[in-house]
């Protein structure tokens, strides 16, 4: 997966992670980049920092570490050597590239009235590498389904950053799209599917078209807000399950509630350690409080492993695990 993302990088830091072992190039999931400090790679769990010959090590002292030239030229790449404009992206923190990357930016903030106005002086990089895994949602989609309603329970899958949620709710879209629930004696047939991708990672949009497989129904809103994407989807689109991704704004319950009141049925996600964790969340309580959510789905790694699973009811009750 290094491929995806090598362009992008300063020709020596290129060349460092090229060196790598085939396996670690095949599952990187962050690249870590910062100014006088190591050059770092994780995956599966696990971190090293990478020498100047390309080799992984752990000690600090043999790292590579990136200089003032190599990051300017980073970001030189990711803006297409046009910050401004990528002032929205750098007032966010964040630049999403082609493919579904997304690279996040760390630097001195320049504020207005109390506000991040801007990052500059980026100094460090973290370059999360997006997968397209299907088949990842095969054993999940059954648990969701509605069978009286014939579409899918409003659903809330939970999870700590990197456990793979992004890349599951890629792949039930895909599904819930094509009509391929997994399910025995499912009658049930492919759904309209609208995704409101504020961040441009789950269906990598290229000038608006997705560049993911995610089925032959399924509309997206590219770069757009996800509480603003989802009336503008309920206006205009009609989906039949609309997918947002990383809720947790007061004015994302509202647009869910204004969903779930016109009969579309909503799949999000939400960061979180555990059910209770996403509780203690004002916005996330009130929306689990109501009953808004009648499936829960918890994410997590085991050791080395992909992701683990449980499923709950609308009562936090287990129901299932895989």
């Amino acid at each position: 997966m290094l491929a995806s993302i090598s362009h992008l990088l300063p020709q020596n830091i290129r060349f460092m992670l090229s060196e790598l072992p085939p396996n670690v190039q095949a599952s990187v999931e962050e690249i870590r980049v910062r100014e006088s400090r190591p050059l770092e790679i994780s995956w599966a769990d696990r971190y090293a920092f990478i020498s100047e010959r390309g080799e992984m090590v752990t000690q600090e002292a043999l790292a590579y570490k990136p200089s003032r030239q190599d990051c300017m030229t980073l970001l030189e790449t990711l803006t297409n050597h046009s910050l401004y404009t990528f002032e929205e992206e750098l007032r966010r923190g964040y630049i999403t590239v082609s493919g579904g990357h997304r690279v996040g930016l760390a630097g001195r903030t320049i504020l207005d009235q109390g506000q991040v106005k801007q990052i500059r002086d980026v100094s460090s990089f973290n370059i999360r590498i997006a997968r397209e895994i299907q088949g990842v949602g095969q054993g999940i989609l059954p648990y969701l389904i509605d069978q009286n309603m014939g579409n899918i329970h409003h659903t809330l899958i939970i999870s700590p950053p990197q456990q793979g949620k992004t890349t599951l709710i890629r792949d039930l879209a895909r599904l819930i799209s094509r009509g391929e629930w997994g399910a025995r004696n499912s009658t049930l047939i492919g759904k309209k599917v609208g995704i409101v991708d504020e961040r441009s990672e789950l269906a990598a949009c290229v000038k608006g078209v997705p560049k993911f497989d995610l089925g032959p129904r399924t509309d997206v809103l590219d770069g757009c807000p996800k509480a603003e994407g989802m009336m503008m989807m309920i206006r205009s689109l009609s989906p039949e399950v609309l997918i947002v991704d990383e809720i947790g704004r007061s004015e994302d319950a509202d647009a869910i509630h204004e969903a779930i009141h016109t009969g579309i049925r909503v799949l999000a996600t939400a960061h979180g350690a555990s059910y209770e964790d996403v509780r203690r969340r004002p916005v996330l309580r009130e929306l689990i409080g109501t009953g808004v959510f009648t499936k829960y789905v918890i994410l997590q790694r085991r050791k080395g492993a992909s992701a683990s699973f449980r499923i709950l009811d609308h009562e936090g009750k287990p129901m299932g695990d895989g």
